[in-house]
């Protein structure tokens, strides 16, 4: 593990902000040049701290106004691997998020969906028919808010 200072704790949260920044503008608002700033988020990636970027596609003007949480509860945790239902449910396209999970749901999927009506579809034809797929919960999304900075750096 590596030890981070106060300026990689500000590169992080300016990367969590905009990733698309280039170096040399991450470099003037930090106070280093391009090359130092560079070497830093090269140093991060290579600690594993800092994996890829991550395009935020938005779901409402795609056409997904609806977002579900879902609670999965195994039906036979003996004779289903969870591999097999690991597999099965990232190959739904509707499926955005697959966590195991502790407690009374083995498993908490985020799904969209263009409406609930099709969030029903999706459920009944794609997530209900998955082998091992038992109990469920269905929490719908009212809205959504971004807390400010990774981790509370």
């Amino acid at each position: 593990m590596i030890t981070l200072d106060e300026v990689d704790h500000r590169l992080i949260r300016s990367l969590a902000r905009d990733a698309t920044q280039s170096a040399g503008a991450l470099g003037r608002h930090l106070g280093l040049s391009q090359p130092a700033t560079w070497r830093r988020i090269k140093r991060l990636e290579e600690a594993g701290i800092l994996r890829g970027k991550r395009l935020r596609l938005n779901r409402e003007a795609l056409g997904f106004g609806v977002t579900v949480f879902l609670g999965v509860k195994l039906a036979t945790k003996g004779r289903v691997s969870l591999e097999d239902f690991e597999r099965a449910v990232s190959a739904i396209p509707e499926v955005q998020t697959v966590e195991h999970v502790l407690g009374l749901y083995d498993y908490r999927l985020r799904v969209v969906a263009r409406d609930l009506a099709d969030f029903e579809r999706v459920l009944r034809r794609r997530i209900m028919t998955l082998p091992g797929a038992g109990a469920v919960e269905a929490n719908v999304l009212l809205s959504e808010e971004r807390l400010t900075g990774p981790l509370g750096l």
